[in-house]
């Protein structure tokens, strides 16, 4: 019969905080979606949670509940970084491991046929535990059983133990007496389970009792999936993570080197075999770091990602040369040592197709010219805004590093809509007269005076950094340009935040 395994390590991002952080393992801490006082609450531990502190609480909230919080935010890059590494590292123990797309600290693992290689499922479910406690400092809960739902269920109902089922029907059992409660967050979202509790649905049992066109019908399409895997009525397969793979090679220089091309004829030479080896294994290049190691002493290290996982040295090399004679300077007294390091994973299917119909915009050419501007430029060169909660108007948004365009979502243009453009940093207007008998004349002679102004739009508050009060007005000068204004209370000074087009 086949068996499988969910390692559950919990509030993943909040354990590799306090793995970096080890005086904070006896204090209140929390992992935060930015590094801001408006940054939301993701992951708390236990001391703060007593504290009070809950997840989605403002950071600048919960610091006023307990002044000693500590608090960080994970990358996405790195948690996929680990995520990585942990499937490397389980897949030690089994050939099949299936990270979890949602929650990132959920493991899927093939546990059949592991009989002739550890006395019971038990000790492997063991040795898991161990070797990540050993290697990765991390706390998990290991539940061996029959099906991904069930094995879930339990994990996450675990404290920091091993379960090893012996049948379907105990792990049926098991997991219906688990209250919604314990899964608010990894299994059942927050909004569900405020609806279920006013039917009386408080275990997982109960909400596996409803009829599924009830449940899609009320509760969604993610509640409806959910409902059915749990009644095992959706086959849970087992596709094979693909980790990325590295290789690397090393040249050392009798003589400084110093020109770029002659650097670039090195960098060729000993990408030729690596290129190579990842076409006889059906790889493609996904990142090329680049190390170069300097007469003064000093390392620098540059990483260059193509549009897409790709086999071309042209492009590769292209990629590299904009790099190297887009800071030339950087080379200082020339390098000694060169090291070139490859990551590799399957292409993506799109890429190993013969005959692929070409769409009326190519998507393929813009993220290829990205990739030219990254490699030019720098990885922060191209970047995109990122909507954001904040208090004041500059807060609202964010950049954000641009990989690729994505497919565009054409929707219905409002007629007659305004956009709003941002002045960085704000435009400082000139002292305003008491007496201004010609009118106000905002932007100079050209526009005219201001013949009308709305406001005031008042925007106060700010305590947690520096107390702020503006008012906001929109101007609209002779010649039709409506100017974005506010006075600032405390500076006693006009800005131009932007203008309305």
């Amino acid at each position: 019969m086949r068996r499988m395994a969910c390692v559950d390590l919990p509030a993943l991002p909040l354990q590799l905080v306090c793995v970096r952080h080890p005086d904070w393992r006896g204090e209140p801490a929390a992992v935060v979606d930015r590094d801001h006082p408006q940054g939301r609450i993701l992951w708390t531990n236990e001391r703060a949670f007593h504290a009070g502190v809950r997840v989605g609480m403002r950071y600048s909230a919960a610091l006023s509940l307990t002044g000693r919080l500590r608090a960080r935010a994970v990358s996405s890059r790195e948690l996929e970084k680990t995520v990585n590494a942990l499937c490397a590292r389980l897949g030690r123990f089994s050939p099949k491991v299936e990270p979890s797309p949602s929650d990132p600290g959920i493991f899927w693992l093939d546990a059949s046929g592991l009989g002739s290689l550890y006395e019971s499922l038990a000790e492997w479910a063991q040795r898991i535990r161990e070797a990540l406690s050993r290697h990765e400092l991390l706390e998990a809960n290991v539940v061996v059983g029959f099906r991904r739902f069930g094995t879930l269920v339990l994990a996450k109902a675990a404290n920091r133990g091993i379960l090893v089922l012996r049948d379907r029907a105990e792990e049926k059992a098991k997991a219906e007496r688990v209250p919604i409660e314990r899964l608010l967050g990894s299994v059942f979202d927050p909004s569900l389970h405020e609806t279920l509790s006013r039917l009386a649905v408080r275990t997982v049992g109960d909400f596996l009792a409803l009829p599924p066109e009830g449940v899609r019908r009320r509760f969604g399409e993610d509640a409806w999936r959910l409902h059915r895997e749990g009644r095992d009525e959706v086959e849970a397969s087992f596709p094979l993570h693909e980790s990325e793979e590295r290789l690397d090679e090393i040249a050392h220089f009798d003589h400084r080197e110093t020109s770029v091309e002659r650097l670039l004829a090195w960098i060729e030479r000993l990408l030729e075999p690596i290129l190579d080896a990842l076409r006889g294994r059906d790889l493609a290049l996904v990142e090329l770091v680049v190390e170069l190691w300097l007469d003064r002493g000093e390392r620098r290290v540059e990483h260059l990602r193509p549009a897409a996982p790709s086999l071309d040295r042209a492009r590769i090399l292209e990629l590299v040369r904009l790099r190297l004679e887009g800071t030339p300077r950087a080379l200082g007294g020339g390098v000694t040592d060169l090291r070139v390091e490859v990551k590799a994973s399957k292409p993506v299917r799109s890429q190993l197709e013969l005959f692929v119909a070409a769409p009326r915009r190519d998507l393929a050419a813009a993220s290829r010219a990205i990739a030219r501007l990254r490699a030019l430029f720098g990885d922060h060169a191209v970047v995109r805004a990122s909507l954001r909660e904040g208090h004041l108007p500059e807060a609202l948004f964010t950049w954000e590093p641009l990989a690729e365009l994505p497919p565009p979502e054409p929707r219905g243009a409002e007629i007659g809509a305004f956009v709003r453009r941002f002045y960085d940093p704000p435009v400082v207007l000139p002292a305003r007269p008491r007496h201004e008998p010609d009118g106000w004349m905002l932007r100079g002679l050209e526009q005219g005076p201001v013949l009308r102004v709305r406001g005031p739009y008042i925007v106060s508050g700010g305590w947690w950094q520096r107390a702020v009060h503006r008012e906001y007005h929109f101007a609209e000068t002779q010649k039709g340009e409506i100017l974005w204004v506010y006075y600032d209370r405390f500076r006693r000074r006009w800005f131009v935040q932007g203008r309305v087009e």
